[in-house]
């Protein structure tokens, strides 16, 4: 007969059953931090691409990145506080949109 040998302190084989699971607004914090870096990528590229002069339009949507990198950092945040979740999302999220915010706050000083 096979024997299962025990390791003192570990349970080899056994599955583990929880109720945890990835928060919608964590994923949708992640969300909106990647759609921010991307706007902002988008628009720094067209402006190298017109010679360095940026259009209107680029300052509004720029202004709309930072209105929504700033409400997906209180998604990652309100995410982050529920319990028995996974907080991969909610950090990674709240991580992308504080590089966003920190992104135009360099656009910025830089242009005053």
């Amino acid at each position: 007969m096979l024997r299962e040998k025990k390791q003192k302190g570990t349970m080899r084989g056994a599955y583990v059953f929880t109720a945890r699971k990835h928060p919608e607004k964590g994923m949708m914090s992640t969300a909106l931090g990647t759609i921010c870096l991307l706007s902002i990528g988008a628009a720094v590229y067209l402006t190298y691409q017109n010679g360095g002069q940026a259009k209107p339009q680029y300052g509004a949507a720029l202004f709309l990145v930072m209105l929504f990198a700033l409400a997906g950092t209180v998604l990652g945040v309100l995410s982050r506080m529920e319990k028995d979740t996974y907080y991969f999302f909610p950090h990674l999220g709240i991580g992308l949109n504080f590089l966003s915010l920190a992104i135009i706050s360099m656009i910025l000083y830089a242009g005053i």
